[in-house]
């Protein structure tokens, strides 16, 4: 699959699996602009990026996704740069698990905010765009905590149940406009979104670069086809008991 030509946004493409991403789709001749709340990693990411980007392909962008004026900004300035945009990655995510009664209402509006709202903003300001290309793709993070709560995890497992019946709705809006959307639910992926580094003993775990591979999946299908969920887990779990 050749992705020569085409413009992608991948948010959160500074560290894990918005990293994988946006090297699966630099690799396959796309022009991608990554986007993170920090400078430092955004840094560390184009550094490393750039072993597979060629020269131009690669626009990393300070944005947060919370703040409907710095998605607008940060998507015009990929139209302005590269001409257009065809893809949609919505990686940027945050997980902080707790208790109900023991987080804070700052807390839970980071993670609805980002998880769910920054979504919202991504996709209304990129729709014209992609409207004006004839067509495109929005494939939007999850995670198989949008179907499968568990303590601790309140406000992260109603922020994915929520994205995945966002994306069903928006798929159905949007299909006849050449636009497709999706999202993929992986399980436990061997990142440090958790807070806890990867190592030792979770090798188990889904790689970052597993599911990049499912969102290249999805672009290269046919475009009379249309994959709109993806259930992804680890396929040798540890054994219970």
């Amino acid at each position: 699959m050749t992705l020569t030509g085409k413009v992608a946004i991948v948010t959160g493409g500074s560290r894990g699996i918005g990293r994988s991403i946006a090297r699966a789709l630099l690799e396959r001749g796309a022009h991608v602009a990554i986007t993170a709340t920090s400078d430092a990693t955004l840094a560390t990411a184009a550094a490393d990026l750039a072993k597979v980007a060629g020269a131009g392909t690669l626009l990393p962008i300070r944005a947060d996704v919370r703040r409907p004026a710095e998605v607008e900004q940060a998507i015009g300035s990929v139209a302005q740069r590269f001409g257009g945009i065809d893809i949609l990655v919505n990686n940027a995510g945050v997980g902080l698990f707790r208790p109900v009664a023991e987080m804070s209402v700052d807390e839970w509006h980071q993670i609805i905010d980002t998880n769910l709202s920054g979504v919202f903003y991504c996709c209304r300001s990129v729709l014209p765009h992609l409207r004006a290309r004839g067509g495109g793709w929005i494939i939007n993070i999850s995670s198989l905590a949008g179907k499968n709560a568990f303590p601790e995890a309140a406000a992260y497992c109603a922020s994915k149940a929520g994205l995945n019946a966002f994306s069903e709705a928006l798929m159905q809006e949007v299909r006849h406009d050449g636009i497709r959307v999706a999202y993929v639910m992986p399980g436990s992926v061997r990142t440090e979104f958790t807070g806890r580094i990867a190592g030792g003993g979770d090798e188990w775990k889904l790689s970052p670069d597993d599911v990049a591979q499912v969102v290249s999946d999805l672009i290269a299908h046919p475009s009379r086809s249309l994959p709109s969920r993806v259930e992804l887990r680890p396929s040798r779990p540890p054994r219970k008991g």
